[in-house]
């Protein structure tokens, strides 16, 4: 498991960050203070506070650096 920042401050980018990662059959959950939600439910995403940045899980063991590619616009530095 892997474990990055992200920042979605838009609705946009929720649903281009939706779009993304719903191509990999991997599980991604995305923690904000005690609540984990599926990154894949855009409704679970919207109930997070989206003004700061966010915890991505990414459970998957190998192919990291190619998510984390095709993550970059969203991975805080």
């Amino acid at each position: 498991m892997k474990t990055v920042q992200i920042s979605l401050n838009s609705i946009d980018k929720v649903k281009s960050f939706v779009n993304e990662i719903t191509k990999f059959d991997y599980d991604f959950d995305l923690v904000s203070g005690r609540y984990v939600i599926d990154a894949k439910s855009i409704m679970g995403i919207f109930s997070l506070d989206l003004s700061k940045p966010i915890d991505l899980n990414i459970h998957a063991d190998n192919d990291v650096d190619t998510v984390l590619d095709i993550l970059k616009p969203y991975i805080v530095d």
